[in-house]
């Protein structure tokens, strides 16, 4: 956060595309989403990320169909409204106009009292919208990044993800209801969610243990809604290998 703030204050174009590391940009990404920052009322918008060592283990090629229907499923949605709810920090446009009047407020997040060093393109991103900007989705700007290929760290990025999820949500409650009501349902939900699942679990292990019985109710609930979305990806990607997305449902168990 500190380095983007350097960098953006030092900056002098009319656009800032931030962009990780690991990340390799298709060779017309920025003519992309600079036409669509040509809007003044928008403020930040993404391209579609895609792993770009997918073939590497199973866990990478589950990681690309997640990537996905992030992509595909919730930002396509979301910026039907024009209000992306976080512009993933792996390729990400920005005004920097806007930038400059947020930076002060970025600068200064705190988490439980401490300077804040996680979910920066989340809070950026709320940030955005909170100003009164539009933040969009491009599907055909293409940027690849790497993803973890081995389970230990792909946990330890999720649950900081998840923090930042939760963290900026709360934050952001009082602004959805100025958006749209689609966008408080899914947003709510996607909170909800986790915790829901977390608790169907943790209810079914409890009943195996005090009454030596299966849940199949909530067994079957879970496998039921698994096959849907993962039929309705396969059928809306035209691709069969997002049946095998199913495998990722014991991940987020």
């Amino acid at each position: 956060r500190k380095a983007q703030i350097v960098a953006i204050r030092r900056s002098s174009g009319d656009l800032v595309l931030n962009v990780d590391s690991d990340t390799t940009l298709a060779s017309d990404v920025v003519a992309k989403l600079a036409r669509k920052m040509q809007d003044p009322a928008v403020g930040a918008a993404m391209g579609q990320l895609v792993a770009s060592n997918r073939s590497d283990t199973w866990l990478t090629r589950l990681i690309d169909m997640e990537y996905w229907l992030a992509c595909n499923e919730e930002r396509a949605a979301q910026a039907r409204f024009g209000a992306v709810m976080c512009c993933c920090g792996p390729c990400a446009m920005y005004r920097r106009s806007a930038l400059l009047l947020l930076l002060d407020q970025y600068e200064t997040q705190l988490f439980r009292g401490k300077p804040s060093d996680f979910g920066e393109d989340r809070h950026l991103t709320i940030l955005m919208l909170k100003a009164g900007l539009r933040t969009e989705y491009i599907p055909d700007a293409i940027a690849a990044t790497v993803v973890p290929d081995r389970l230990g760290p792909y946990l330890r990025q999720q649950l900081r993800w998840a923090r930042s999820t939760f963290r900026d949500t709360l934050l952001a409650l009082h602004l959805l209801p100025s958006l749209d009501r689609y966008l408080t349902l899914d947003v709510v939900g996607q909170n909800l969610g986790p915790l829901l699942l977390a608790l169907s679990v943790l209810a079914g292990l409890a009943q195996l243990a005090l009454t030596a019985t299966v849940p199949w109710s909530a067994v079957l609930m879970i496998t039921s809604m698994t096959i849907i979305r993962c039929s309705v990806a396969a059928f809306r990607a035209r691709q069969l290998r997002f049946l095998g997305f199913s495998l990722h449902t014991f991940i987020n168990v």
